[in-house]
């Protein structure tokens, strides 16, 4: 079985929409684009070149095609981002110029994806992806960018279909930014009970 790993940019409000520049993503009239572009710096450059080694890809059909109109021809800034499989959530997409392009239909090919032998599957991006893989409990990992700030407007990562879900942290730190990187995997139900019982 493969593991899904869900990489996402957040502000500390939960928005997730695009973290990477203006044009990136404008819908619902969103005018932060590029949130993240004053956070960078060493610490938070190691962690994401370390992040975004080689490794299959499961993407919706929008950021598919965010990654698919840039990387192809900037593949210095990701490298193995061409070679890699780009596995694209689509009813309406079917095909792409870009190499190693497979198209999934519906949630019975994302388990057969899952249950499939290979290497761990990163998610980027891909909001409406995540909140499907979230609802049927298909996320293994969250390795989560907090960035200080908040937003109130915007697409989040955690929306609708999120379930009750326990997660245990593996890996953190803080950049000198002020960014919190935390990775988390997924530890069965949530337990409740009284504090201080």
């Amino acid at each position: 079985m493969r593991k899904i790993i869900v990489l996402s940019f957040i502000t500390l409000d939960g928005v997730m929409q695009a973290p990477g520049g203006p044009e990136e993503d404008t819908s619902g009239g969103f005018k932060y684009g590029g949130w993240t572009a004053s956070y960078g710096d060493e610490v938070f450059g190691k962690v994401l070149e370390k992040q975004m080694k080689p490794a299959d890809l499961l993407l919706g059909r929008k950021t598919f095609e965010i990654f698919a109109s840039y990387w192809p021809e900037h593949e210095n800034g990701w490298p193995g981002i061409n070679d890699v499989t780009k596995y694209v959530m689509s009813k309406t997409m079917k095909k792409s110029d870009w190499k190693n392009s497979v198209f999934l239909e519906s949630l019975a090919d994302i388990k057969k994806l899952k249950n499939s032998k290979g290497s761990d599957i990163q998610v980027w991006g891909s909001g409406k992806l995540i909140q499907t893989l979230l609802e049927n409990d298909l996320v293994d990992e969250l390795w989560l960018k907090i960035f200080p700030l908040t937003l109130g407007t915007g697409k989040k990562l955690f929306d609708n279909g999120t379930i009750p879900a326990a997660f245990t942290l593996i890996e953190s730190l803080v950049t000198p930014s002020g960014v919190i990187i935390a990775n988390y995997k997924r530890a069965g139900k949530v337990k409740t009970g009284t504090v201080g019982a």
